[in-house]
């Protein structure tokens, strides 16, 4: 059934009231003064239905977030509506409640192999990386090293817009209002094998990042660096997988030099690679794995921290006081959400379908390269992206005039009639970004496979016909939206 257009009070649309009053996240409104704001009002399964009643396949599982897709609703609003009855708030300052509790203690058995003991609970990914941080500093405080304060990051990594995890973001487009940043921090190169010069001998690759990031460390002071954070596979600029060794040789370079490594798994974590936390696949224990996003299956904002005992020590033992708090951290309500989509995820084998759809995923993924647009796919999982290109051969990049016009001229348009949500993504190289829910069946997959492929080839087709425009005025604002294509 069609979703009917959906009104609120004084009988305007959705689509003119979010026009004339709501700011959305990194967008160029301009684009929507005239038609309004696009708008999704329902979801079924897998699938999102706009208030034209348009159906579209939702292919990044909202913003890496809906890992159940929109069915589960009505258990776990029941099982919200049982907490909201019998307890809606109190904080977690001085005082514990049941779900915070059962849910910290839940994330620690599932993260015991990497060593984790105890959770720190945010609102969103953002302030998990900057609690963590802040747990850092003064962890290092704690062991009399409070000239510790700055970072090591990735480039083109995103984590998070606070003022604080923003000094990690490597991301200029983001950085650029807010310079200088709060956290003194140097960004190296990320595990991008497809441009790297050693790219095709993991071995070399990997050495040659672990050699620039320690000469990174001791360019900043070895008795500087605080805290090397890190994805497991970066999302930022299109699924980075790392090589053999890296991750591992990250740990011994923290160990050498006294740096925390933080594994920033707000995507990552919750089976979005087919494991509880994706560092499980990759050596190298980190001290801290922050997470957000599938701890509740986008069914409510929560956020947070893991850390290793060493790192909670100072804080457990009555000798130093976490400084740090916020008045929902550990809210009842999204706490019990929490636990209840993690008790789905065991009970349902969500994981045991990504682990056992990915071989399909990634084969039907790579047959698209006999696309000349496709340069490269990479990722795992249900996390995957497709790296476009004008030559093949020779990798040469589109301009960014081009990416602009290939990106929100041509492929948002097909993605759009094709009935496809997914992430057309220029913050690095232009990038066909995939990320459908985790309870994607087989039939599912092949469809966003096909209409991928689709896409791309009607894509190429008119690159070779057309030339791109000339360049928008506006264009910089735009490319800073990295936005969803279909126009719901």
């Amino acid at each position: 059934m069609d979703a009917p257009e959906r009104h609120a009070h004084g009988g305007r649309s959705v689509r003119d009231q979010a026009r004339d009053h709501l700011l959305l996240n990194f967008t160029d409104m301009g684009e929507y003064a005239d038609a309004g704001s696009k708008v999704i009002v329902r979801g079924e399964g897998c699938e999102v239905i706009s208030d034209r009643g348009r159906r579209f396949i939702d292919g990044l599982s909202g913003l890496f977030c809906s890992n159940l897709g929109h069915s589960y609703g009505d258990e776990i609003g029941a099982a919200a509506h049982r907490q909201l009855a019998t307890l809606p708030f109190t904080p977690t300052w001085y005082l514990a409640h049941p779900p915070a509790a059962a849910l910290a203690e839940m994330l620690v058995e599932r993260a015991a192999p990497l060593g984790m003991q105890r959770v720190y609970f945010a609102n969103s990914g953002g302030e998990a990386v900057e609690s963590a941080w802040k747990l850092v500093r003064q962890w290092h405080a704690a062991n009399g090293e409070p000239q510790r304060t700055k970072a090591i990051a990735r480039r083109i990594a995103y984590h998070g817009t606070t003022l604080g995890a923003l000094s990690f973001t490597g991301m200029p487009d983001c950085r650029a209002g807010f310079e200088p940043l709060a956290v003194p921090t140097t960004h190296l190169s990320p595990t991008y094998a497809y441009r790297h010069p050693a790219g095709d001998d993991p071995a070399a690759f990997t050495r040659a990042l672990l050699e620039e990031a320690e000469e990174a460390i001791l360019f900043a002071g070895p008795d500087q660096v605080a805290m090397l954070i890190a994805e497991p596979v970066q999302n930022g600029g299109g699924a980075f997988v790392p090589p053999p060794g890296y991750w591992p040789g990250l740990r011994a370079l923290c160990d050498r030099y006294g740096i925390v490594l933080v594994a920033d798994e707000t995507i990552t974590a919750f089976g979005r690679v087919g494991e509880w936390f994706a560092s499980s696949l990759f050596g190298g224990r980190p001290d801290i794995i922050t997470f957000a996003k599938g701890v509740t299956a986008g069914h409510a904002p929560l956020g947070g921290f893991l850390m290793t005992e060493a790192m909670a020590a100072p804080f457990v033992t009555g000798g130093h006081t976490y400084m740090h708090g916020h008045t929902y951290s550990g809210h009842p309500l999204t706490t019990a959400i929490g636990a209840t989509v993690l008790d789905i995820y065991a009970r349902d084998g969500v994981f045991d379908n990504v682990r056992g759809i990915t071989p399909r995923f990634e084969a039907g993924l790579q047959e698209l390269r006999r696309i000349p647009l496709v340069g490269d796919v990479r990722g795992m999982g249900y996390f995957w992206a497709l790296e476009l290109v004008k030559d093949r051969e020779t990798k040469e990049r589109f301009s960014a005039d081009e990416a602009d016009w290939l990106l929100r001229k041509e492929l948002s348009a097909h993605m759009d009639e094709l009935g496809l949500l997914c992430r057309l993504d220029d913050r690095g190289e232009p990038v066909i970004q995939l990320s459908p829910p985790l309870v994607s069946d087989a039939a599912l997959i092949d469809r966003i496979v096909d209409i991928v492929g689709t896409a791309a080839e009607r894509a190429w087709n008119a690159w070779n016909g057309s030339t791109a425009p000339a360049a928008d005025p506006r264009r910089l604002s735009r490319r800073s939206a990295n936005p969803k294509a279909g126009a719901a």
